[in-house]
């Protein structure tokens, strides 16, 4: 995920739910209890769907 997000560009800020309990929370709340998410602006993606994120970054 983090490979494909350096080649297309895009910067990102990572956030480990086993060590950041906000974050954690961010996704509990949200009702995803899976890994990777990735969000863009107000999406959330879950999982590695690259078709999905590249229609999303454009």
């Amino acid at each position: 995920m983090k490979e494909f997000l350096s080649e297309k560009g895009v910067s990102y800020v990572e956030k480990n739910v086993q060590t950041d309990p906000a974050a954690r929370k961010e996704l509990m709340k949200a009702g995803i209890m899976a890994v990777p998410v990735v969000k863009i602006n107000d999406e959330m993606v879950v999982g590695f769907d690259k078709e999905k994120l590249e229609d999303l970054l454009g």
